[in-house]
């Protein structure tokens, strides 16, 4: 891959579990009149960039981030769906901490729902893709979804996108630095 090729991430805005920390998946909550108005702002600094791709979650949080950002024809792909949560749906971690100390996401089982392989997997076909478009890809998802996507861009294993904190309505951009796959804006 060459320097050129780009997978932009956008989170979706704000709902009413995402500004409370429980964890939505499969959960079909719509954006905040905040989450709208951000995602609205996220227009501006879209506008003008040629994307080859540009692909949504199935989620309507993220789908209508995507119209309200200027791309209402995105692609819904279930590869982008966030990581399924299974019994822990709708929980804070500190409600899931309760029950089982020190879980998270990242290095501990969900029951019912996801591992961080099967997430990767997902994300693998999204990078797949995104690479074969060439040019500029636009993904609009969820938190731990494109913290994991970000990690397979990189090569890195699935439970490295603890590393990446990502805030709703954010924009950060994959490329390469010559062949090497790089970071080029994180949660901006």
């Amino acid at each position: 891959m060459t320097e050129g090729n780009e997978l932009w991430l956008v989170r979706h805005g704000a709902t009413e579990w995402s500004t409370s920390g429980r964890h939505t998946s499969v959960t079909d909550l719509p954006l905040l009149p905040e989450g709208e108005e951000a995602a609205v702002g996220l227009a501006a600094r879209l506008a003008g960039v040629d994307f080859e791709l540009v692909l949504t979650s199935p989620r309507r949080r993220a789908r209508r981030t995507a119209e309200l950002a200027g791309f209402p024809d995105a692609e819904v792909t279930d590869d982008l769906a966030e990581w399924a949560y299974g019994d822990y749906e709708g929980l804070t971690t500190a409600q899931i901490r309760t029950s089982v100390p020190g879980w998270t996401v990242w290095s501990d089982p969900s029951p019912g729902g996801e591992t961080g392989a099967d997430v990767a997997a997902r994300c693998d076909r999204v990078v797949a893709r995104a690479r074969a478009a060439g040019g500029r890809t636009l993904a609009f998802a969820h938190g731990h979804s494109l913290r994991v996507l970000a990690a397979r861009w990189l090569g890195l294993p699935p439970e490295d996108g603890r590393l990446l904190r990502l805030d709703t309505a954010t924009v950060s951009v994959l490329g390469f630095e010559r062949e090497t796959a790089v970071v080029l804006r994180w949660n901006t």
